[in-house]
């Protein structure tokens, strides 16, 4: 069976559904294009990337900032997933954390200046929380120990591919003494 078409051949509006798809593509374009060219990358080239123009861009995103704030806010929900079982296990989150700080240019300036800014400032803040969620009763680090060791790797975190990027990453981890789990993103609802 073929979809309705709309007048003159063309195919019926999809609406939401692809909307939240655009809206998707566009937030990991952006933390793609972010990390290769820095956040001052021309937004057209976020909209190139992921594949919608740039009137998509803007129905999803006012500006600029509004687009990092989305990449950081997506990068947030990953962690706090990645933490919400019963039990979680802090290498697994910290793989989470340390594969965005190898790919996200804004969610590493967030996390190394923290208290930037009230948004800045309540993301850190949620990380923090889900640090502290993560470490087991008595261990030798508190959850601001290790958020001081994560702003201490984004400072690590250096170089032109994202292999490069986790091969310093988990140096400095390994370093610190601390360990991390697979380096990946964590697929939330959103994604499933």
């Amino acid at each position: 069976m073929t979809p309705p078409t709309e007048p003159q051949g063309r195919p019926a509006n999809q609406g939401r559904r692809v909307a939240a798809r655009n809206r998707a593509a566009l937030i990991t374009a952006a933390r793609e294009v972010f990390a290769e060219q820095g956040l001052t990358a021309p937004l057209s080239a976020v909209a190139r990337r992921a594949g919608v123009g740039q009137g998509s861009l803007y129905r999803h995103f006012a500006d600029r900032d509004a687009l990092a704030s989305a990449v950081l806010d997506e990068n947030v929900r990953q962690i706090e997933a990645a933490a919400d079982r019963p039990d979680p296990d802090l290498a697994d989150v910290l793989g989470v954390v340390t594969w965005h700080l190898t790919r996200s240019t804004a969610f590493v300036d967030m996390l190394r200046v923290r208290g930037d800014g009230e948004q800045a400032r309540v993301l850190s803040d949620r990380v923090r929380r889900v640090l502290d969620r993560c470490l087991p009763p008595g261990h030798r680090l508190t959850a601001d120990d290790v958020m001081l060791a994560v702003a201490m790797v984004s400072g690590a975190v250096a170089g032109p591919a994202p292999a490069e990027r986790e091969r310093l990453a988990l140096a400095a981890w390994r370093l610190l003494g601390i360990e991390v789990g697979p380096l990946r993103p964590h697929e939330t609802a959103d994604d499933a």
